[in-house]
């Protein structure tokens, strides 16, 4: 068995096929002459037609040689186009070929053919009619022309082709008839100019011109009308050539006016010497164009006005120049209010009412797209500026009033309002004694969009009018709709008290300090203070300032009571409540831990007062409640807990302080002993 196997794979190695080794590539550098992809391609395109070289040169020397070959090139043409019929170039070689042997009935019938196939070819018309022109086959080639311009109206080079063939026959007549077939199907422009050089050529003056009227009403382009002006221009036809500009004018009405058409309209009445019509046409398309289609038009009047105008003139360009301006910056970008308030600011200056009215409207119609208020308050002012020209300028007191009222509409009040709109419309309607309507808009103002400015206003105008009790009751809606303002409340008790009616008053400031929150409850409980002062009433305003001392324990509050009781002191008597107050405020602050500062204020404050009242005994008192003023020093650190440095500050230490700290004690009894000891060692030494 094992020689079996060995014989096997003996048998096997002997009938592999073994394949050459591989060379290893030893030098790696870039060939010196690169050889690129488009080098190979055109090598192998040489070698094509190096391969293919043309057939050789065939001599007929009798007529049945002749017929031999036409028969044989026919049949292969037949073949052709039996493989492929819709192959239009096998059908012209193949007209051409029998066109070559003037053989004209069957080239005739091979076009024929290949019509049957694609009458919608271009081609197949063209080479069939240029074949029979070729020929001199007049009446065949119009024939075939006539066919087809009546299958392929939209062609339109075979109606060039068609009137080409009639003009060059000088059937001028017959090449009318084509070119008005032609113009019932409305093609390019291109066409009718061909039909009107047509005529122009040969001095049909009137029939180009009735040619041109049809040409303008089928393309009614800016640039025909131009071309058919200057064409009567070239003429020598001036006053047609000027009613072909204004009856362009009048076709194109306002709102499709073209500033090309002004331009060339100008030009042409300068080119005249027409100078005021000239000016009369630049005027007239400033004032009737698209603000955004001026500026060549405004170039050109500019020039025209330098060489011919007057000082006037030029100042009125100089204006139109800035409008320009404006309108080009508002075009980018119609929200540039600033930029509208300098329009505005420019037309106001002119006087012209329906300009200045028509400026307004297009100004406020830029409403902003943005929900945040800022981007609301330049635009607002447009509004404002355009009611008061309305009032003092024009004095039209129903437009004012819809101005006013269509602002308020475009506000948005479920998000944000604008109290001076409201407070303007009111003022305007006092103006002209309409306090209904002026007590209406406030009201309405106050429904939908409540506001602390409206309110005030509100109540000041019921103030100026001596209606009191409508001051009450908007004073009680704005404390329902802001209960925390203490201004308010201080301003309702303020009005009580001028009534007369202190218990009104009273009541209001003590519903006012009951409120869970307020603004500024200090400002609230001075206010009452000094009210109950202002009434004499001592004792409520010591029970006031104990109420307040319940609620804070604020340095200043004790401050102000003492003073407060300062100032009520007794002439006849030794004895000061400011004193009891002071204590008191010192042990309070002491004993809630209150800040070193806050202590050392009122002690400086007691200490000016027992100054002021030389009392020795309480002046050391306070003396010795007074804190010692040391320097310390401590580390600093920056933001990422780096080392910074360190600083100096002043710290304050009071006695119970150093009391509660015994090594404090300990290092003072420490210097008395070290002083001792040198006073000890200075004594012994003078004894020595």
């Amino acid at each position: 068995m094992q020689g079996q196997a060995r014989t096997d794979e003996e048998s096997l190695n002997k009938g592999r096929i073994r394949l050459p080794k591989m060379s290893k590539v030893k030098n790696k550098a870039p060939a010196p002459v690169q050889i690129t992809a488009e080098q190979l391609l055109r090598e192998a395109k040489e070698r094509e037609l190096e391969l293919a070289p043309p057939p050789p040169k065939q001599k007929i020397t009798s007529q049945e040689e002749l017929d031999d070959n036409k028969m044989r090139r026919r049949k292969v043409f037949e073949d052709s186009i039996r493989k492929n019929r819709t192959t239009m170039s096998n059908w012209f070689k193949y007209a051409a070929y029998e066109d070559n042997m003037k053989e004209l009935e069957r080239a005739r019938s091979i076009y024929e053919r290949a019509i049957d196939v694609d009458h919608r070819c271009i081609q197949i018309w063209l080479r069939y009619a240029e074949m029979e022109m070729r020929n001199k086959q007049v009446n065949h080639a119009r024939n075939v022309w006539d066919r087809a311009v009546t299958l392929l109206p939209r062609a339109q080079q075979l109606w060039y082709k068609y009137a080409y063939m009639e003009e060059v026959l000088q059937n001028v007549t017959a090449c009318r008839a084509v070119f008005e077939r032609w113009m019932e199907w409305e093609p390019d422009p291109q066409a009718w100019h061909s039909y009107i050089n047509f005529e122009y050529r040969y001095k049909e003056y009137d029939q180009a011109r009735g040619v041109y009227e049809r040409f303008i009403l089928c393309h009614p382009d800016v640039k025909n009308w131009m071309k058919y002006a200057k064409w009567e221009e070239r003429l020598g036809a001036v006053e047609q050539a000027r009613g072909v500009y204004e009856r362009a004018i009048e076709f194109y009405g306002d709102e499709f006016l073209s500033e090309d058409l002004f331009i060339a309209f100008a030009r042409f009445e300068e080119r005249q010497r027409e100078y005021e019509r000239c000016r009369t046409i630049f005027k007239y398309a400033l004032d009737n164009l698209a603000k955004d289609s001026q500026a060549e038009i405004f170039k050109y009047f500019s020039a025209f006005e330098k060489r011919f105008g007057s000082r006037q003139g030029i100042e009125d360009v100089v204006w139109n120049k800035r409008r320009k301006k404006y309108e080009d910056a508002l075009t980018k970008d119609p929200e540039d209010y600033d930029s509208w308030f300098d329009y505005l600011r420019m037309v106001e200056s002119e006087g012209d009412s329906d300009v200045i009215r028509d400026t307004y409207e297009r100004a406020v119609a830029n409403i902003p797209e943005s929900p945040n208020k800022n981007d609301w308050r330049r635009y607002i002012y447009l509004w404002i500026m355009y009611a008061l020209f309305e009032e003092t300028e024009m004095g039209d007191i129903e437009r004012t009033r819809e101005v006013w009222k269509a602002c308020l509409e475009i506000l948005p009040h479920k998000k944000f309002t604008f109290s001076k709109i409201w407070l303007h419309l009111a003022h305007f309607e006092v103006r002209q004694k309409n306090l209904t309507d002026a007590r209406r808009v406030l009201g309405v103002a106050i429904g939908k969009a409540p506001k602390d400015k409206l309110f005030r206003e509100y109540i000041e105008l019921e103030l100026q009018l001596r209606e009191f009790d409508r001051c009450r009751k908007l004073y009680q809606k704005f404390l329902e709709y802001a209960p925390a303002n203490c201004t308010t409340w201080i301003k309702f008790a303020e009005l009580e008290t001028i009534l007369g009616d202190p218990e009104r008053a009273r009541g209001i400031f003590e519903l006012a300090i009951t409120q869970p929150s307020l603004d500024m409850p200090e400002v609230l409980w001075k206010t009452y203070i000094d009210f109950e002062i202002d009434l004499e009433e001592i004792e409520n305003a010591r029970i006031l300032y104990r109420r307040l001392l319940e609620r804070t324990s604020h340095p200043k509050v004790w401050l102000a009571f003492a003073k407060f009781e300062q100032d009520q002191k007794d002439p006849e008597s030794d004895y000061h409540h400011a004193r009891d107050v002071y204590r008191e405020a010192s042990d309070t602050l002491r004993q809630a831990g209150a800040e070193k500062l806050e202590r050392l204020l009122v002690l400086e404050q007691w200490l000016a007062f027992e100054n002021a009242e030389n009392d020795e005994a309480n002046l050391n008192y306070v003396k010795s409640q007074m804190p010692r003023r040391v320097k310390k020093r401590r580390q600093l650190t920056t933001d990422t807990g780096a080392d910074a440095g360190w600083e100096e500050y002043w710290d304050y230490i009071f006695p119970e302080d150093e009391v509660a700290k015994p090594n404090m004690n300990l290092l003072k009894m420490a210097k008395e002993w070290k002083k001792k000891n040198d006073s000890d060692s200075d004594s012994d030494s003078d004894s020595d």
